[in-house]
């Protein structure tokens, strides 16, 4: 095919439903978008979008295009953010990905790299999605639980994320402490939303509590924080954050079968670049900072 903007145009169409989206997106009128459309499919002989009163919709061949369009622009992608990652020195975009329940510790160290290297833009993306690093979507992943094995990745051990249990001094003051499990019936506590959750402390929490005095729960981490911080009840916390807290009391202290392991993750194309290099010895350096549990 000798038009790629015509194929763009029609990948946009399929992604979004409409014709004002896909002109929004890529800049050009919206008659720019219904004639590479309606060239595409006289060029092809098909139909590749059923046309209805909400929108577009991608037909069989349509969807066939899709694909096609989306791999070419996944490797795109992959070009874009090998080639960001090249430079010699240490500026530009950094992308650094991790579980949002991790951001307090690395938000602040990823703020005090860039103070030491102030050409670098950080972009710290936060999900519980695994971002690609083989389509360039991050430079460095940090993930928890068992060693990632994604081929073409190259996987570093970070730290033992300690975890404790810790509740408000609100929430302690109207409930007391319990003195173990006997006495979790007389109070709340906070979990993550998913029983199936992988995480040692909410695999534990849901074997031991009664669901009955599971009162708060999420999908997000920082949601929980926030909770257990205006009161909700009990949760887990890394230790690190805890024991920092003066707001805070913690009702249990980190045990050997709450922690997780967390790992440095990089693509072999990025690895050995001067900024992954850098981030990378930076946070290792300040592993104690991040994650383990204080004394």
């Amino acid at each position: 095919m000798d038009n790629w903007d015509e194929i763009r145009t029609a990948y946009q169409v399929a992604q979004l439903g409409t014709v004002s989206g896909a002109a929004e997106v890529l800049g050009v009128h919206h008659a720019t978008v219904i004639r590479h459309i309606d060239a595409l499919e006289g060029r092809l002989g098909v139909k590749l979008f059923q046309r209805h009163a909400r929108g577009y919709t991608a037909t069989e061949a349509g969807e066939d295009l899709l694909r096609v369009a989306r791999a070419t622009d996944d490797q795109f992608s992959q070009l874009a953010g090998r080639i960001k990652g090249r430079g010699s020195d240490v500026s530009g975009e950094l992308v650094i990905t991790s579980l949002d329940f991790l951001a307090p510790q690395l938000a602040p160290l990823l703020t005090e790299f860039q103070r030491q290297n102030p050409e670098l833009v950080v972009r710290y993306l936060i999900g519980d999605r695994l971002f690609r690093l083989e389509y360039g979507e991050a430079h460095v992943a940090i993930r928890a639980g068992a060693a990632p094995d994604q081929p073409d990745n190259v996987v570093q051990p970070y730290a033992q994320l300690a975890v404790g249990a810790y509740a408000s001094r609100d929430y302690v003051a109207q409930y007391g402490i319990p003195n173990g499990p006997e006495d979790y019936h007389k109070h709340r506590f906070i979990a993550a939303d998913n029983r199936d959750s992988r995480a040692p402390y909410h695999k534990w929490l849901w074997a031991t509590v009664p669901e009955e005095s599971v009162t708060w729960r999420s999908t997000s981490g920082a949601a929980m924080e926030a909770a257990l911080r205006a009161g909700a009840g009990i949760g887990g916390l890394p230790a690190a954050m805890g024991r920092n807290d003066p707001q805070l009391v913690e009702i249990h202290a980190p045990r050997p079968d709450w922690s997780s392991a967390l790992w440095l993750v990089t693509h072999v194309d990025l690895h050995r670049t001067s900024k992954v290099q850098a981030v990378l010895r930076f946070l290792k350096d300040h592993a104690e900072d991040a994650v383990t549990c204080p004394d």
